[in-house]
């Protein structure tokens, strides 16, 4: 099945049209396909990977305190929230690379929204959207699982 219509049959299961109006960015030569990051290679569109853990809410990183991990650059707030993921990257780096947790579960790479970003025993999910977050809150243990198996045969495929 190609990819657009299987996006267009996860919508057609989830009237949320936002599921099928994010794609992400085709990768680069040196992209890492398994990180979710855009044609500059900045991940999480630029937010704060601690600041989910640290403060509880999604917030714009500052270019001034960056890092590089897999293959992607990540922005943060704060020089100490740049020093926590040099530390302890794989502690503070989202699940599924990036990619939508509810997309993942069906086994497509989704880009997501990180005003969506949720802290679930000790790691970090993002979705699409906060339509298709809502979703995924309904059976949230189940698409975790889902998407756990799914992520190890897409995870080195592009999206």
């Amino acid at each position: 099945m190609s990819r657009m219509p299987l996006m267009i049959a996860i919508a057609a299961l989830f009237p949320l049209t936002a599921v099928a109006a994010r794609t992400p960015p085709a990768p680069t030569a040196q992209h890492n396909v398994a990180v979710n990051a855009d044609a500059d290679e900045l991940a999480l569109h630029g937010y704060d990977a601690v600041a989910y853990f640290a403060d509880g809410v999604p917030t714009r990183g500052d270019a001034r305190f960056a890092a590089t991990y897999d293959g992607a650059r990540y922005q943060f707030s704060t020089d100490a929230h740049r020093q926590a993921f040099t530390a302890d990257p794989a502690r503070y780096a989202p699940q599924f690379g990036g990619f939508c947790a509810l997309g993942t579960a069906y086994g497509e790479k989704v880009d997501t929204d990180p005003e969506t970003g949720k802290v679930v025993d000790g790691k970090l999910y993002l979705n699409n959207s906060k339509k298709v977050a809502e979703r995924w809150e309904t059976d949230r243990s189940d698409y975790i699982a889902k998407a756990d198996f799914a992520w190890l045969t897409i995870k080195d495929k592009a999206p």
